[in-house]
């Protein structure tokens, strides 16, 4: 599959490309990355979903220059990634998956010791400091140290010291992971900001809610490989239908409901404690399952969402 980014010169442009990590002994070598296209267009908000072992985080790392592709071509910002690492890490942001600051450093120590990595001037370091605190909420913590941070505080200050190089690609690792609904809507609300700046972000994440909301296009990868993308509500109507009925009944009865419900809706998909009804219609859909004699405990009409899509290409079962 080949996916083609919205216009304009490439940010990243993978072709085949591929990830085999060599054999432990005795076994055999393990492909993680199956011969993937993409294209990511500046200024873009691009996401990668998967089951854990889809191959999201090799791919990210050999986005990031950390790790050489086994195959195929890799291109980030019209550089070849397998040659030109330092160059493009310069110019490149990363925001890790778990949060490495310094905790015995004050917050603003941290942004001020990272940007001397870049061989920044002292003074260009300083003042993007500040900028950067302002940013991300944190000036009036700027002298605590980050130890003393609450979770939310020290993932901002973790996607503030990814920008102090000024980076045109950030890329973001399930960036809010295990942070409360306040946290993780004001760490949209930066991102956005970034987006608007003209900075392009790759993202992994495993919120759905948070692919629809940050995204405007993403790939589904299973077992190394691409199987949809486009925008997610593309995607949505592509692969589920524009509402879901979901009904519970009592233990051990709903699969007696199965063959009449499935004349009702476009697909019915049995799980231990309900039956999901796909359906345009989820309102008239109901109405037709109570005249067919059906009496649910319980009843729901939602709107399709992304992890309808997601499940439906990836699967339920859970993978270690």
């Amino acid at each position: 599959m080949t996916v083609t980014g919205a216009g304009g010169t490439s940010m990243v442009s993978a072709r085949g490309l591929g990830k085999t990590y060599r054999a432990r002994k005795g076994g055999a070598p393990f492909v993680a990355v199956d011969g993937i296209d993409f294209d990511v267009a500046p200024g873009e908000s691009f996401g990668f979903l998967g089951p854990n072992g889809a191959g999201k985080s090799s791919t990210m790392r050999m986005i990031g220059c950390q790790s050489p592709p086994t195959a195929g071509t890799l291109a980030v910002l019209g550089l070849d990634a397998a040659r030109n690492g330092p160059v493009i890490r310069a110019r490149m942001g990363s925001v890790p998956q778990d949060d490495n600051l310094d905790t015995e450093l004050t917050v603003r120590e941290n942004l001020l010791i990272y940007g001397r990595y870049f061989r920044l001037p002292r003074a260009v370091v300083r003042e993007r400091a500040e900028r950067l605190l302002d940013f991300a909420r944190l000036a009036d913590k700027a002298a605590d140290r980050v130890h003393a941070l609450s979770g939310g505080m020290r993932r901002r200050l973790t996607i503030a010291r990814s920008l102090i190089n000024d980076p045109e690609i950030l890329l973001l690792d399930e960036p809010t992971t295990g942070l409360d609904p306040q946290a993780r809507h004001l760490l949209w609300e930066r991102l956005f900001q970034l987006k608007r700046d003209g900075v392009t972000l790759i993202l992994t994440t495993h919120y759905m809610d948070e692919a629809e909301q940050l995204c405007d296009r993403l790939v589904i990868m299973d077992s190394g490989r691409i199987v949809a993308e486009g925008p997610p509500h593309v995607l949505i109507k592509e692969h589920a239908t524009r509402e879901v009925l979901e009904l519970r009944f009592d233990p051990g009865t709903q699969l007696e409901s199965v063959e009449r419900l499935s004349t009702i809706g476009d697909r019915v998909e049995v799980l231990p404690d309900r039956l999901l009804c796909y359906t345009d219609d989820g309102e008239a859909a109901l109405v037709a399952a109570t005249t067919a004699g059906l009496r649910p405990i319980t009843s729901l009409v939602r709107r399709a969402s992304l992890e309808d899509v997601f499940l439906r290409l990836t699967g339920r079962s859970l993978i270690e």
